[in-house]
């Protein structure tokens, strides 16, 4: 180990870059399992934190560094404007010196609402839409428009028939009544709520005359219409429990009813739940009632017409957006090149200002509208020169920044691609690029594993893309995995040695080469090539699961086969449409015929600016007889509040629960074990209703959140913590890492397994009340793989995991693989999208996806074992494939 404040020698010194502007010098850093860190890290140079999962490098990087700059910005501005910031917290450190302004780019899942969009992120939107306005070619008798009447986000922009979401949706009879041979009472209308409220319906038809027992289609059209489409809300009396023919004898009578009932229309209760319930679970029911279909009028392009009929090089402004950047590269680059307006006056294309400014006031004297221009800005002459350079200007900074993007592996994406539709590492790219062109100098860009889904072939892009940001004067700290960064990296910190309370030191900081000499280290043995994979021969399938004719985005009528009892691996570069076959076409066909992909996971909330989900065309030919089960380990969170954490997740926490109820103490007192749960009011702290914390008010500042007076974070109440099990209470219990509380609960079977499970799948340090809000995608998608381990399935079982190894350490990457392979031991099969070509070299069966991204993919390139894919000589994975065989 090096020493205490791993203060670099003059040798070191002299292998920084010849630029490099001195250090960030760190003293008693404490930041989560931080064991008070002295560290100095070098400015103006490519600095790696590595280290296994869990080790400390984030809060070293993220928690301790940028945190701190963060904080030094607030505290720089005006009181008022720092109530409008989220205030950050102090981190926990002695003193940080000569740290620069900080920028983070981090893995964060995209927005919630498709109006936000590639375009959008990248600012590009802004400049299509200044091209439009100021360059574009108008019909005839068009005035100009501006920039924001080309955005669906503007209420001069936007469709008014669909207000910008380009899609209209409608409740029709067949959605509402999906069975008409069903009665009124056997619940013909299955769009109204269930249980008390849904008969509270059917018994107000009851008091207003509508024959309950009959089925649907028989009833009159008139009545069907009503029930279903009627505005009206009528106030009628309800007599529970009694018969139609009660009911009416009771109305003769004038009887008191059970209550007064309001009846609402099927479609009204939908679209009313739709818009206002705050139930995600309430939205998501309701909404497989609603038809989704494209706006009629904008044709799903969310712009009004005036807007659309603008063109640029014969396009609408909608159709250039549905193009993917490198489609649309080619689209600019005839107009941003030089020649383009000197082409066009040799031809006498191009107007002068007074040519111009004559012909729009002889327009005028006619009574017409002053614009000049013809349909087509690339090919129609008499243009004015304005509008030629106004193209030619806007193209060439467009074409700049799309080249960028580009460059990262990002050209298969359409600037109209929204956000909740792309992966954590697509999202930080384009930030990236944003930042590229940004000219920023002096900063420190703080990077979370900016190679994440990224395929080997677009790893030099984003090398170059990181070194251009470092060479305009800018320090990269950047928390990676990949082991080619680390070793192409200026400075290499070292985190560990291993994960939680065995963490949190800096074992080497460093040029990457002086790594070897750090016998702690768990990454030296990976990054200086000791630690080689395991080699073994190929299984053999016990049988095909082959889909053919898949058509989804940009797969056509794509063929494919899957080994079943087989680890299965699917390659090929960003974009080349291996989640579109995997993650989207495999599991919905599949799913079709076995019921829907197995999955814990909360609803998710719904919003009418969804997309319509894109069904797969396409069949399973074979293989479906062989399968049982399937199941899908995704990235989702395992929940979006503090309340579900990993314990409560993995169902563990109900069998501590019980332990705890099983005490003489509890039983003495008649706890069961609901009272140790701090979702139930008996058990938990009143003051914060089992939170933990509470939210501070304060005035001309943001609101803080601090631990609760009451329980000071412990989330029960006095009685309920009074309780002890093995001299621990619930909610040191909760404070436990699964490590510790493997030992702690050793005798516990039930318990203990689903710990070791969690231990073996490199999970050991997080803590079992962890909340989920915590959890990185790669961390909740192996505490979702880790339920599944400890359930011992039935029946052969498909898995589907979208690239598991995302966020993971190769030490914890043997140790996923080794968990994986016990799944294939047991007879189930395996298939995983992955770049991780050490991952790839283990399958059984390579399906490489390509060649290219976007239209230049979606084909079968290659499929064979690896050594047979490394031989491939068309496909861009094969020559990375070759070097992990080795």
């Amino acid at each position: 180990m090096t020493s205490a404040r791993n203060t670099p020698s003059p040798q070191v010194l002299s292998s920084l870059p010849a630029h490099s502007s001195g250090f960030v010098r760190v003293r008693g850093a404490r930041e989560h399992n931080l064991r008070n860190v002295d560290v100095d890290i070098p400015r103006d140079a490519l600095v790696v934190f590595t280290g296994v999962s869990g080790s400390g490098k984030s809060s070293l990087a993220f928690s301790t560094l940028y945190a701190e700059a963060q904080r030094r910005y607030f505290e720089s501005v005006a009181p008022y404007a720092r109530r409008l910031i989220d205030q950050v917290g102090v981190p926990d450190v002695d003193a940080i010196e000569g740290l620069p302004p900080a920028v983070a780019l981090q893995q964060q899942r995209g927005t919630p609402s498709t109006r936000s969009s590639v375009g959008s992120v990248t600012t590009l939107s802004s400049l299509i839409r200044m091209l439009y306005s100021r360059a574009g070619s108008y019909p005839p008798g068009q005035p100009m428009l501006y920039a924001e009447d080309f955005s669906p986000n503007t209420p001069q922009g936007a469709c008014p028939n669909c207000h910008g979401l380009g899609r209209v949706y409608e409740v029709s009879e067949a959605s509402m009544v999906p069975d008409p041979s069903l009665t009124i009472r056997q619940r013909a209308v299955a769009s109204w709520p269930l249980a008390w409220q849904g008969q509270n319906q059917r018994d107000i038809l009851v008091t207003l005359g509508y024959d309950v027992d009959i089925p649907w289609r028989d009833l009159p059209k008139e009545q069907r219409d009503w029930i279903l489409f009627t505005e009206e809300t009528p106030t009628v009396p309800v007599y529970a429990g009694l018969t139609p023919e009660q009911t009416r004898e009771a109305l003769k009578r004038k009887q008191e009813p059970s209550y007064m009932g309001t009846f609402s229309g099927a479609r009204r209760y939908v679209l009313h739940t739709f818009t206002h319930s705050q139930s995600a679970l309430m939205k998501k029911r309701v909404s497989q009632f609603m038809l989704g279909s494209p706006c009629p009028l904008c044709e799903g392009k969310r712009l009004k017409r005036e807007a659309l009929s603008v063109t640029f090089a014969g396009l609408d402004i909608g159709e250039l957006s549905q193009m993917p950047l490198l489609q649309l590269a080619e689209v600019l680059k005839p107009v941003a090149a030089q020649a383009y307006l000197e082409q066009a006056e040799e031809a006498g294309e191009v107007w002068s200002h007074e040519q111009t400014q004559a012909a729009r006031q002889e327009r005028i004297a006619q009574g017409a509208p002053g614009h000049v221009g013809g349909p087509d800005v690339r090919h129609t002459p008499n243009l004015s020169l304005e509008k030629r350079l106004a193209a030619q200007r806007i193209a060439q900074d467009l074409l700049e920044r799309v080249s960028t993007l580009t460059g990262l592996g990002l050209g298969y994406l359409a600037l109209e691609r929204s956000t909740p539709t792309l992966s954590s590492g697509e999202l930080q790219r384009l930030r990236l690029a944003t930042q590229l062109g940004s000219q920023l100098f002096g900063v420190i860009y703080v990077l979370d594993e900016p190679s994440a889904g990224l395929h080997p072939a677009d790893a030099e892009a984003l090398f170059e893309a990181l070194q251009q940001l470092k060479a305009s004067g800018n320090s990269l700290f950047v928390v990676e995995h990949d082991l080619q960064t680390m070793r192409r990296a200026d400075w290499l910190i070292d985190v560990g040695p291993a994960a939680g309370e065995q963490g949190g030191q800096v074992l080497y900081s460093g040029p990457p080469a002086g790594l070897a000499q750090v016998a702690e280290s768990q990454t030296r043995a990976y990054l200086f090539a000791e630690q080689a994979p395991a080699r073994r021969t190929a299984r053999q399938a016990q049988g095909w699961l082959r889909l053919e004719g898949i058509s989804r985005n940009n797969l056509n009528d794509l063929s494919a086969e899957f080994p079943l009892g087989c680890f299965t691996a699917v390659t090929g570069v960003s974009g080349s449409g291996k989640s579109s076959l995997v993650s989207q076409a495999l599991l919905e066909l599949v799913g079709a015929h076995l019921g829907r992909p197995q999955s814990n996971e909360e609803p998710e909330e719904l919003n009418l600016e969804d997309d319509a989900p894109q069904a797969s065309s396409g069949e399973v030919t074979a293989g479906l007889e062989r399968i049982k089960r399937l199941v899908q380990v995704d990235q989702k969170p395992i929940g979006r509040t503090p309340r579900s954490n990993l314990a409560t997740y993995t169902g563990l926490f109900d069998h501590v629960r019980k332990l705890f109820a099983a005490t003489p103490e509890a039983r003495a007192l008649g706890y069961d074990a609901g009272q140790f749960s701090f979702n139930v009011a008996k058990g938990r702290c009143p003051a914060c209703e089992g939170e933990g914390f509470v939210s501070v008010e304060l005035l001309f500042m943001p609101s803080v959140y601090a631990p609760c007076p009451t329980c000071h974070g412990a989330r029960y109440n006095p009685q309920t913590l009074a309780i002890q099990w093995q001299g621990l209470n619930i909610a040191q219990v909760l404070q436990l890492t699964v490590q510790e509380a493997v030992e702690v609960f050793a005798e516990q079977a039930s318990i203990r397994r689903s710990l070791e499970v969690l231990r073996d799948i490199g999970l050991g340090y997080l803590r079992l009340g962890q909340p989920a809000t915590e959890l990185s995608g790669g961390e909740a998608q192996r505490i979702k793989l880790a339920t599944e381990l400890q359930r011992n399935p039935r029946g052969a079982t498909l898995y589907v995991l979208d690239e598991p190894t995302t966020g993971l350490h190769p030490r914890d990457v043997d140790r996923l693989l080794e968990q994986l392979d016990n799944l294939v031991r047991a007879g189930h099969s395996v298939v995983v999208v992955e770049h991780e070509m050490r991952v790839v070299a283990q399958a059984d069966w390579v399906i490489d996806i390509g060649p290219g991204a976007g239209d230049q993919g979606g084909k079968v390139v290659t499929s064979g074992t690896p050594q047979q894919v490394a031989r491939h000589r068309k496909s861009r994975t094969a020559p990375f494939l070759a070097q992990a065989l080795g």
